[in-house]
C-alpha cells in the first residue's frame, strides 16, 4: 500500500484507534501486575512488559496475515472479528485472576503472558485492518503503544463517560470484520460482481452487531435496577 494514498492513512487510522478501543484490560493488566513493586520500580516493569508484550503481539499478527492468505481464512476471521465487536459492547470483565508481581522480573512475567493471553482480539482486529500489510502493523503499534501505556487511565475514563466512544468503535470492529469477509480469497469476485450485496451485509453486519449490543445492555441494565428496586 501507498504510503502517500488516503486508504494507507484511513488503514492506520483505523489500527491505532482498535488498539485504543481494544486496550482497557491491557491497562488493567499492566496496572494490576506493577501494584506490589516499589515505586522506583514500577516504570521500569509498564516499558519492558510492554515492549515483550508488543514484540510478541507484532509477531503473531504477522502471522495471522499470512494466514488470511488461506482461502476461507478471512471468512471465518471475520466472523470472529463480530462476535468480539459484540462482547466489546457487552463485556464485564473481571480481572481477579491476575496476579501482582512482587518481583520486577515477575511483574514484567505476567504483563507479557497476561497480555498474550487476552490479546487474539486484538490481534485479528488489526490484521484485518491492516489488509496485509505488514509495515501498517508496525508503525500502527508504534504509534498506539506509547498512547495505551501512558494514556490508556485517561481513555478509559473517557469512555465511561461518553459510552458512545465503545459504540463507535465497536462499529469500526463491525465493519472491518465484514470487510474482511468480502475480500476473502474465494469469495471477493462474487462480491465485486454483486457490489450491492456486499454493501447490503456490511450494512447489516455493522447495524446487527450495535443493535444486539443495545439491546444485551438495555435489558442488563433493566435488571440491575429490578434488583435495587426489589425489597
Amino acid at each position: 500500500m501507498d504510503i502517500l494514498s488516503a486508504d494507507f492513512w484511513v488503514a492506520l487510522g483505523t489500527i491505532v484507534f482498535i488498539d485504543l478501543i481494544l486496550a482497557g484490560d491491557n491497562a488493567i493488566v499492566i496496572g494490576l501486575a506493577a501494584k506490589n513493586l516499589p515505586h522506583e520500580q514500577r516504570t521500569k516493569a509498564v516499558i519492558w512488559g510492554t515492549l515483550g508484550a508488543v514484540a510478541i503481539r507484532v509477531i503473531a499478527t504477522i502471522f495471522v496475515l499470512h494466514l488470511l492468505k488461506i482461502p476461507f481464512i478471512q471468512l471465518v476471521a471475520g466472523l470472529l472479528l463480530i462476535w468480539i465487536a459484540f462482547k466489546l459492547l457487552v463485556s464485564d470483565d473481571d480481572h481477579g485472576n491476575i496476579k501482582a508481581g512482587n518481583s520486577l522480573m515477575a511483574a514484567i512475567r505476567t504483563i507479557i503472558i497476561a497480555d498474550a493471553a487476552m490479546g487474539i482480539d486484538n490481534v485479528i482486529a488489526v490484521a484485518g485492518a491492516a489488509h496485509g500489510d505488514t509495515i501498517l502493523v508496525i508503525i500502527g503499534l508504534m504509534i498506539s503503544v506509547p498512547i495505551v501505556v501512558w494514556c490508556s487511565t485517561l481513555f478509559i475514563k473517557l469512555t465511561d463517560r461518553f459510552p458512545v466512544i465503545i459504540y463507535l468503535g465497536s462499529g469500526v470492529l463491525a465493519y472491518t470484520a465484514s470487510k474482511m469477509m468480502t475480500h476473502d480469497k474465494k469469495l471477493t469476485g462474487f462480491f465485486e460482481d454483486n457490489p450491492a450485496v456486499k454493501w447490503m451485509l456490511m450494512a447489516l453486519v455493522i447495524i446487527g452487531v450495535l443493535i444486539a449490543g443495545k439491546f444485551v445492555n438495555d435489558r442488563k441494565a433493566s435488571q440491575k435496577n429490578e434488583a435495587v428496586n426489589t425489597p
